[in-house]
């Protein structure tokens, strides 16, 4: 199929009138000069217009025409080349659209000028969202964390079934015994295990601080939802205390709202300056046990504060015993745009920056909690 305003000539072949509704409904936001609809020589439909009624047609349409992964690509496409976000204020508009991830960034971003009117429609449609998002992620994050507290919480008489063997082997090498063989040659050996290592099981008290220090800069709309969603996810978890820290150029610790992701992410304000050292003082100063510590750094590290204090902070954390992460991005984006040279020093100091995918996310975690070698996407690491 070969859609445009000039299919016909080329092919020498008429639209059919579904054909020629999607031609339109794709002319309307991608043809450069955005005609009326209703206007101009050829008659065509181009164009959304500014109103409201238009923009809700032109949304049911797409819906009708397309999957609602192209809906998504079209609806973003829209606010960004035709500035629609204001018409987004209007209840009606937001029941029309397909609510995703980038949507609910938008809608956040519109928080602070959104009429009483449109911000119980709007939280309807984060929640949607929201829940979507928590029951796709919610099993593997508690599943993989679980099995991380226990092997983290090492046992000295472990049961048969909870042995860490490979640990059990390297404690007990001292003890490799030579066996005889027949007629006195020297026969196999044997590791007699006088010490047993094995894994705990994650008992109800707390056995790990988890701390979410979240860049809430405008670039980083999708990667405050996910953390958002993950966050409440762990503050569920009996054996983390989750803390979530969101900033710009000013701290704000979201964690009583924890139970709620979506009052957390209308806590938010996207947008403004960053200030990464500031945000890291406040989440080193609430640090009660090091060692069983993980701060998560999620922010394309683009630093408008001290640049060199920062920095001390990281290796200070790392040196009283803090696993230290830094995500670049934490959404299904790919590789973010960021500041190299500050992703180059936090890779100098044991910290490497990358980008990382929900799905990707609770594995990470759980190596933290482990403190074993995180799992960095090679193509994600900054030169």
């Amino acid at each position: 199929m070969v859609l445009g305003a000039d299919s016909a000539e080329s092919t020498g072949r008429t639209l059919t009138a579904r054909d020629a509704a999607m031609d339109g409904a794709l002319t309307a936001l991608y043809e450069s000069g955005g005609r009326q609809p209703g206007r101009g020589g050829s008659g065509r439909s181009a164009g959304l217009g500014a109103s409201a009624p238009s923009v809700a047609r032109w949304l049911g349409d797409i819906r009708t025409y397309f999957p609602s992964s192209v809906v998504q690509v079209m609806q973003r496409d829209a606010i960004d080349r035709l500035g629609l976000s204001a018409l987004l204020l209007e209840p009606e508009m937001l029941e029309a659209v397909e609510a995703d991830v980038h949507l609910v960034g938008t809608l956040l971003s519109l928080n602070k000028v959104m009429p009483e009117t449109t911000k119980e429609t709007a939280r309807a449609v984060v929640r949607k969202v929201v829940e979507k998002l928590e029951s796709r992620l919610t099993t593997r994050t508690r599943t993989a964390l679980t099995g991380a507290l226990d092997r983290s919480a090492k046992v000295t008489r472990p049961r048969h079934h909870d042995i860490d063997w490979n640990r059990t082997i390297r404690a007990n090498l001292k003890n490799y015994l030579t066996l005889p063989g027949e007629d006195g040659a020297a026969g196999t050996g044997t590791v007699v295990p006088e010490r047993l290592i094995g894994y705990g099981r994650a008992a109800r008290s707390v056995r790990k601080d988890v701390i979410l220090c979240v860049d809430q800069s405008g670039s980083m709309a999708a990667s405050v939802v996910y953390a958002s969603v993950f966050g409440a996810v762990l503050s569920s978890m009996r054996a983390l205390r989750t803390r979530l820290v969101v900033f710009d150029t000013a701290v704000v610790d979201l964690t009583d709202q924890l139970d709620d992701p979506v009052d957390v992410l209308f806590g938010t304000q996207l947008g403004g300056g960053t200030d990464i050292n500031r945000a890291l003082a406040y989440c080193q100063s609430r640090i009660t046990r090091p060692a069983d510590t993980v701060v998560v750094l999620i922010s394309d590290l683009y630093e408008g504060g001290i640049r060199d204090e920062m920095l001390k902070r990281v290796a200070a954390m790392k040196a009283s015993g803090v696993r230290f992460v830094t995500l670049l991005a934490l959404s299904d984006e790919g590789a973010p745009a960021y500041d190299r040279d500050h992703a180059a020093a936090l890779a100098a100091l044991g910290a490497p920056a990358f980008a990382c995918t929900p799905d990707l996310f609770p594995e990470v975690m759980a190596a933290a909690i482990e403190k074993r070698p995180l799992p960095v996407p090679d193509r994600e690491a900054p030169a």
